[in-house]
């Protein structure tokens, strides 16, 4: 399935599926990668996500009908593409996050571990054993959206949001995880944090993050938490929920 639609008279949605799939977005990454190279001159903005690439262009450059001949030919021919060692690398681009998973930074660890009926060393085991692939980024700057979840520790959202969490938090919703990049509110269930900083504004690009890309979650000691530079939240007990 592949479509292409305009969405307003400077932009264009390009859709690549019907649902959400890894190995999807990792092709979509590396698709809105060969847009940007490929289109440079015409493109304001490339934005991939789960099962969408959306564009912004110059109007003074190309219009929504000379674009749309254009892009379906370079996603035709690199969808057709034999080039497996191109396809090698995609896959192979991972970065490794350390965790530190503990009640002191993963509050909600037992009510997850409840949900399956399990044990908060198999909630831990579980969630760190796996490899993720970045579906899509927004939220906030630089929040990556992670999938899948093993559905032997998937659990919804809760039913009410923290007004507050701290940068560095680690949490499921669903069949996705993410950490939080900086203080915000949130929803998802914090089992972790990460001491690792995921935003700066002054660099470029600002978020180590980008669709297609495999993320894997190390397990951390308090010891090694704190030489990472992390710190425990001191509004952690007073949470309240809003």
């Amino acid at each position: 399935m592949m479509d292409i639609q305009p969405v307003s008279e400077t932009a264009l949605i390009i859709r690549l599926g019907d649902h959400i799939d890894t190995q999807l977005a990792v092709k979509t990454g590396s698709m809105a990668d060969h847009i940007r190279n490929s289109c440079s001159s015409e493109l304001i903005e490339v934005i991939p996500s789960y099962t969408t690439i959306y564009i912004q262009y110059h109007p003074l450059k190309t219009d929504f009908f000379a674009l749309k001949i254009r892009l379906q030919g370079l996603v035709d021919a690199f969808f057709l593409s034999d080039d497996k060692d191109d396809r090698a690398r995609e896959v192979s681009k991972t970065i490794t996050l350390p965790v530190y998973y503990s009640l002191e930074t993963g509050p909600d660890l037992p009510e997850v571990a409840q949900f399956h009926n399990r044990t908060v060393a198999d909630v831990i085991q579980i969630h760190s054993q796996s490899t993720y692939v970045v579906c899509a980024i927004g939220f906030s700057p630089g929040f990556a959206f992670l999938g899948s979840v093993d559905s032997a520790i998937a659990t919804p959202r809760k039913s009410e949001p923290r007004k507050m969490l701290p940068a560095g938090s680690v949490g499921i919703a669903d069949q996705q995880t993410a950490v939080y990049p900086s203080e915000s509110p949130g929803g998802w269930q914090i089992i972790g944090n990460c001491p690792v900083s995921l935003i700066d504004f002054d660099k470029t690009p600002m978020s180590p993050f980008s669709v297609g890309l495999s993320v894997q979650f190390q397990p951390i000691s308090r010891d090694e938490f704190f030489a990472l530079g992390g710190t425990l939240w001191s509004h952690w007990k007073s949470w309240t929920r809003g």
